[in-house]
């Protein structure tokens, strides 16, 4: 293995996640996108205080979306191991 040089690239899934609220600040929602697609994710009403929360980095964008998109995570970590596995050949 002291021989071995291998050149590995990032092959991640592209996911994002926003927030905002109504005129008045009253109601909040979050939505999703993944793997680059322009039609994102049903929107998910949220509390205020945790849209403050996410918009000052105090929760990270994969314990967001694991909260609010489970399945869709589901499929994401699923899809990373995937890729582990056949890079290791495991």
């Amino acid at each position: 293995m002291k021989d071995f040089d291998c050149q590995i690239e990032c092959y991640d899934i592209e996911r994002k996640a926003s927030v905002y609220g109504d005129n008045v600040g009253e109601r909040w929602w979050t939505k999703a996108w993944f793997n680059g697609r322009e039609k994102g994710e049903k929107s998910i009403e949220i509390t205020r205080q945790l849209s403050v929360a996410f918009i000052h980095g105090e929760i990270t964008l994969d314990a967001w979306l694991s909260r609010f998109y489970p399945e869709q995570m589901k499929v994401y970590r699923d899809c990373i191991n995937e890729t582990r596995r056949m890079l290791v050949g495991v």
